[in-house]
């Protein structure tokens, strides 16, 4: 009876990645569309004989993405509905800057969406960047490890909800706040980003970093902008640390959209002086 019950389950599963994964590739195929004819409507689609048809190729990014996700056993690791709230605003902004904390099985992706834009992502575990960028090597992913861990977390948010310090807007390098992450790559710090996206470190359990720490420097890269806004999405926003964190200081009143386990946040910046809050 439990072999036959772990089959069924094991069939299910397999059922669902494979629905996954042609939900994607369908996905790709409307970016390629949109991409090659700029004209192209899933509801009216037309032919004209009076124009010339000319063969556009393919965005190198693009068909990177469909050749390593059709040649691999592998699916993104958000849900497509989360996945789609990211992407509505990548095709608004792309190509821009785009922060990622994680890297993983979806980082292709990510950077497809992204075409002619900048895709940077940060990751703690060394041998998973060299696993990941010997298969895919145009990423660009750097190290990062993280002094803290998530059992911290509620004396961290006691401390940055008490500390005048972790309400002042500037560089993070410069910051006062224990919530601030001073030793980041230089490549965060010095480029301005129009997405941030928080999907690591590790912290499902008490003994791993959490993400306490990149969610406070995440809405200080956003704040600290020359000018316009950024839009910050953190997942497994339904865990203590995401919530928290992402309430308190990226701010209820910057919260856009929530979709499952991502919630998104629309946060502008500072630097003209004109917001005096931390929070509106």
């Amino acid at each position: 009876m439990k072999e036959n019950q772990l089959t069924s389950k094991n069939q299910h599963t397999m059922v669902n990645k494979l629905i996954l994964s042609c939900i994607f590739f369908i996905f790709l195929l409307y970016l390629i569309l949109r991409a090659n004819s700029p004209s192209f409507k899933l509801k009216n689609i037309s032919i004209s004989s009076s124009t010339p048809s000319t063969c556009n190729k393919i965005p190198p990014s693009l068909a990177k993405s469909l050749l390593h996700y059709a040649t691999t056993n592998r699916t993104p690791q958000q849900q497509m509905d989360e996945i789609s709230v990211t992407y509505r605003v990548l095709e608004k902004k792309s190509p821009c800057n785009l922060l990622v904390f994680g890297l993983g099985f979806d980082s292709l992706m990510w950077s497809s969406f992204n075409h002619n834009g900048r895709t940077v992502f940060i990751e703690e575990n060394q041998h998973w960047i060299d696993k990941i960028t010997k298969e895919v090597p145009s990423l660009e992913a750097y190290h990062q490890t993280y002094d803290t861990r998530l059992d911290q977390a509620p004396e961290l948010l006691s401390i940055g909800k008490r500390e005048d310090s972790c309400k002042f807007v500037g560089d993070p390098r410069n910051s006062k706040c224990p919530l601030a992450i001073t030793n980041l790559p230089k490549e965060v710090y010095e480029n301005e980003w129009d997405l941030i996206m928080i999907d690591a470190p590790t912290g499902a359990g008490y003994d791993l970093p959490g993400r306490m720490k990149v969610i406070y420097t995440a809405g200080l890269l956003a704040r600290n902008r020359e000018n316009g806004e950024t839009d910050v999405f953190v997942h497994d926003c339904k865990r203590y640390a995401e919530d928290k964190f992402s309430r308190n200081f990226l701010c209820e009143g910057y919260i856009r959209e929530e979709v499952k386990y991502l919630r998104h946040f629309t946060i502008p910046s500072y630097r003209s002086g004109s917001i005096k809050s931390f929070c509106p």
